[in-house]
């Protein structure tokens, strides 16, 4: 292939989770990406496993919200604790999971429970069209035109822009010489064992604390019978009876199938565009692993950007439009980053119950607030405890959800085009209207991600 040249409206670099949902989002919106990725094939090694549901509305604009609620662990105890698998108290996950689920009136999105990374990319990887693994980028060069990007396998490639989803080390970063904001690495190198055992646990969970001296860390649920992570500081060889002493079960039979050794970073980029060059995911911020956060906001990253591509690919915006990417999402990263931070440091912050006044007092803002209650503009929030106080129509926010039929939001409505939502049947627009009988919302204008624009009271 070597000198083979191939076009292409938008090249990816890096197909993991982040690349693989940006390319959805782009055919999605018309726009056919190229996606290169340097590893063999997808991940078997989930890093992440929560899935928000801001995430999720985002799926579900795609078609795929139910196809990842399958993929999902289905759990009744959230996270638990114990000296041991065996020994671990069950009630209190069920209490916290409980609580959760029946304040979900903000948002029409549900998910059963956790995905582990590895099954959420097997379903993205249905929908995100031309993915080549074993190809990894090179080098590129950029131009008032477009982007002419050499690959590992000889072949070049001009498209029009490039998109870096390549990992925290991101190579495109290093070569347009972006800095970096923030404390870098945090906390202790953890070892993260990806094993098989047959397990029986007295109710589903998500994760578990393990307290034993001897084998102290995380046990992780993947898919809830047979695949789990133990994640621990522990500076030891990981073996099948380091797993069994977690478990507490010494007959269980165990295999180790991947070992994977990291250390928590916290760094944004100090511009997430350059020219027709984009960030996104990790290849824009690490956030520190507590929150399920990092995740999600790359995938609020590819939401952000694919509908503006799309629009300037088709000529129905101006370039202009794209400097919107860094002005918006970069201090969404900046403060999801430092929320991260701040959990790494007190997790209660996270996990423990009625802790809105000690957040207050840290600085922290609630999970629900970080993952979908931020603003687009810079804004003060009515509220950093309760979602749905933020989401009250105004410009930068998410539209407001509301049911206006058997199973069909007001998020529904917008069909990931421009609109305008209103509750007055006299309204005209150049785009099209949705009139919502008992919306107390105003007349406003909701671009095609779903953040409202313009409200006209």
């Amino acid at each position: 292939m070597q000198g083979h040249t191939v076009s292409t409206d938008v090249l990816i670099a890096g197909g993991g989770s982040v690349g693989l949902m940006l390319a959805v989002l782009l055919r999605h919106h018309g726009v056919k990406p190229l996606v290169v990725e340097e590893k063999p094939e997808l991940s078997h090694h989930p890093r992440a496993n929560g899935i928000g549901l801001r995430s999720v509305e985002i799926l579900r604009e795609v078609g795929l919200e139910e196809a990842v609620n399958e993929a999902a662990v289905d759990l009744r105890a959230g996270k638990i604790r114990g000296r041991t698998l065996a020994e671990a108290d069950f009630t209190e996950g069920v209490a916290w999971k409980t609580r959760g689920a029946a304040e979900l009136t903000y948002t029409p999105a549900r998910i059963r429970g956790t995905c582990a990374q590895n099954r959420f990319d097997r379903v993205l990887i249905t929908k995100a069209g031309d993915v080549e693994f074993g190809v990894a980028l090179d080098s590129f060069e950029q131009d008032a035109d477009g982007v002419t990007a050499t690959l590992s396998d000889g072949r070049v490639v001009r498209a029009r822009y490039l998109v870096a989803a390549d990992g925290v080390r991101s190579l495109v970063r290093q070569i347009l010489g972006i800095g970096l904001t923030g404390p870098g690495a945090i906390g202790q190198e953890t070892t993260s064992v990806l094993f098989g055992a047959e397990l029986r646990p007295r109710k589903p969970f998500a994760m578990c604390d393990i307290e034993h001296p001897d084998a102290t860390g995380l046990l992780v649920t993947v898919d809830g019978e047979r695949e789990w992570v133990f994640l621990t500081p522990l500076d030891t060889e990981p073996t099948p009876e380091l797993i069994r002493t977690a478990l507490g079960d010494p007959s269980i039979e165990v295999e180790i199938r991947s070992v994977l050794t990291f250390r928590g970073r916290g760094q944004v980029a100090d511009r997430l565009s350059v020219g027709r060059v984009f960030l996104v995911g990790d290849a824009a911020h690490a956030i520190p692993p507590l929150g399920a956060f990092g995740l999600n906001t790359g995938i609020a990253d590819a939401h952000n950007l694919a509908w503006k591509l799309a629009y300037v690919l088709r000529g129905e915006a101006g370039p202009e439009l794209l400097e919107t990417y860094h002005a918006e999402r970069h201090p969404v990263a900046l403060m999801t980053m430092e929320q991260a931070r701040l959990r790494f440091n007190d997790p209660s912050l996270h996990w423990g119950k009625d802790m809105a006044e000690a957040r207050k007092a840290a600085g922290a803002i609630n999970a629900p607030v970080v993952h979908m209650g931020y603003r687009y503009g810079g804004a003060e929030l009515p509220s950093t405890e309760d979602v749905a106080l933020d989401l009250d129509g105004s410009p930068g926010s998410r539209l407001p959800h509301m049911w206006v039929a058997d199973g069909v939001s007001t998020l529904d409505l917008v069909g990931s085009r421009w609109c305008v939502l209103t509750a007055d049947p006299g309204v005209e627009a150049d785009v099209p209207v949705h009139v919502v009988d008992g919306w107390p919302y105003g007349t406003v204008l909701v671009r095609p991600d779903g953040f409202v624009s313009r409200s006209y009271g």
